[in-house]
């Protein structure tokens, strides 16, 4: 139902920042700008705070990360032109990631179109293949029912960001006539396995000797919680998140590449099958490997199709949520799969470990440091950023949720992920990890920290270079062959200080413990820069 809301005096960006308020928006990240002054205007009656970054590109993060950790639509808004194709990079991420945001840009005015105004530049069709919908206001008085209907197709089927321009003379124009969408107008739409096709997976699944049930980011536990664990523990049969880049090579999956080589049964619940499986080769599992599918986007349901061919024995249209609920309802009791759970549980523990004989922190050694303090600081969100870095975090950290960079394999924005879980969840202690090469993306939120008054932890690998590209340098080319991956040893964390942070500067392994206590303790976003070997990733012996 809609409630007419709306007075002659109402603007299109008081319906806008309303409606806002009725889907239970109280925070938007943004980078201001002269063409959405009205919205911010319009954000004081509607009780949502701003929170301003120091780039567009870090209020997409922010709001990316305030989805993933609260389920609910991230918004972000900057201005026309420069400030909308300054964000364009995390957009792509938030995509990859299955994050539904919502990315509000100013735009000129629409009066003004063809005659050379001040930023015009049509930016729908650049916002188009980096967003689930795209488009451009027309009406003030439309302006409650459009956004009602971008927020629904972001947290709807594989949840992901949508763009609205806002030309200005559209949020300054008279809305009245408009109408107020009630919060029910701006749930996620679901969509269901028919009964029959339910009991034919359960039935595959009860049938298999060694299933695997593989999942895409939205299923992860840090947004379902226990719904996984409930479906592996239903189906007898190991449940998989998959979230980064490198695919069966992440390192918090260790050897689980050699599980999926074992498997006679994959079931992907909203999993693409892409590069992050080896497409489905022969390489990656067992040719005689049965294969389920179901996702909710017909691109993904053909990909399955093209890259698996005869294998795929079901191709569904469903919700992997709903599904997974369906599956969990319909499973059937058979032979316990006791050593298989195992197997696969202990593939996914291995980790191989390049040995050093440095007396340089490694990163495992400040991994485990972290891992103290994550133990001790329930609950706890644990951010992993990074190229080399990034993945030691991930395979020897975890806490009660987790935010990694995502199937896109951007890096940088681990520092605007740590502002928006602070906000999230004031009561968690947040820690970030990433290298040195990660944090200078958007070094300057340290000071949007400490601004909104956002205590969190920044842990740095400092390895004085980019050391995934130091690593490919040297495995494919040798080490005469080094050019244009070397840092300097910055001392970022006096940096922080100066930016009203709390800065720790660490280079013996005695010193750690200490000197993340007094970063946690020190109420202040804080910087612990750690003077580190830089070694390969930690990976599975099938690596």
């Amino acid at each position: 139902m809609t409630t007419p809301k709306t007075t002659p005096r109402t603007r299109g960006a008081d319906l806008l920042a309303q409606t806002l308020a009725a889907a239970g928006v109280t925070r938007i990240f943004s980078l201001s700008g002269n063409q959405i002054m009205p919205i911010y205007d319009a954000c004081i009656d509607a009780g949502i705070r701003i929170i301003h970054t120091r780039h567009e590109a870090a209020a997409v993060f922010m709001a990316d990360a305030h989805a993933q950790l609260t389920g609910e639509i991230g918004v972000c808004m900057v201005t026309a032109a420069p400030g909308a194709t300054n964000a364009l990079g995390p957009l792509f991420t938030a995509r990859q990631s299955e994050s539904p945001i919502l990315f509000l840009t100013g735009d000129s005015s629409r009066a003004q179109d063809g005659k050379g105004a001040f930023q015009e530049l049509d930016q729908v069709p650049i916002t188009a293949p980096l967003t689930k919908l795209s488009f451009r206001a027309t009406r003030a008085r439309d302006i409650g029912t459009e956004t009602a209907r971008a927020i629904r197709t972001a947290l709807s089927g594989r949840p992901g960001p949508v763009h609205i321009a806002l030309p200005f003379d559209v949020i300054e124009a008279d809305a009245a006539g408009g109408t107020l969408p009630s919060p029910q107008d701006m749930t996620r739409d679901t969509a269901a396995l028919s009964d029959e096709d339910t009991q034919k997976i359960a039935e595959m699944i009860g049938a298999a000797k060694t299933p695997l049930i593989l999942c895409g980011p939205v299923m992860n536990a840090t947004r379902q919680g226990d719904l996984t664990a409930a479906l592996a523990k239903a189906t007898d049969a190991p449940v998989i998140a998959m979230e980064s880049p490198r695919g069966l090579k992440d390192p918090s999956l260790g050897d689980f590449a050699i599980a999926l080589k074992q498997a006679d049964l994959i079931v992907c619940l909203g999993k693409p099958v892409n590069f992050t499986l080896g497409f489905g080769g022969p390489a990656v599992c067992h040719p005689d490997a049965r294969w389920v599918v179901v996702d909710v986007e017909a691109v993904e349901r053909d990909r399955a199709a093209l890259n698996l061919g005869s294998r795929l024995t079901l191709c569904l249209a469903a919700d992997p949520r709903e599904a997974a609920d369906a599956l969990i309802a319909a499973a059937r009791k058979g032979p316990a799969r006791t050593a298989w759970q195992k197997e696969v549980a202990d593939r996914i523990a291995a980790r191989v470990v390049p040995e050093t004989d440095t007396q340089t922190i490694t990163p495992s050694e400040l991994c485990a440091a972290v891992q103290r303090q994550i133990d001790s600081h329930a609950p706890s969100i644990v951010i992993c950023d990074g190229g080399e870095f990034g993945q030691w975090a991930q395979a020897g950290t975890k806490g009660t949720q987790r935010i990694i960079n995502g199937p896109s394999g951007a890096i940088g924005g681990a520092l605007c992920y740590g502002v928006a879980a602070r906000l999230a969840n004031p009561k968690a202690t947040v820690f970030a990890l990433m290298g040195d090469g990660t944090v200078g993306f958007h070094f300057a939120e340290f000071e949007t920290a400490a601004r909104e008054n956002c205590p969190f932890v920044v842990v740095i690998g400092n390895d004085e270079c980019w050391n995934a590209e130091h690593q490919i340098q040297m495995r494919d080319y040798g080490p005469d062959r080094l050019i244009g991956c070397t840092l300097s040893g910055a001392r970022y964390d006096l940096a922080v200080a100066a930016l009203g942070g709390h800065g720790e500067y660490v280079t013996d392994p005695a010193d750690l413990d200490a000197a993340l206590t007094r970063a946690v303790n020190s109420g202040k976003v804080a910087c612990v820069n750690v003077r580190i070997k830089g070694l390969p990733a930690p990976a599975g012996s099938a690596h």
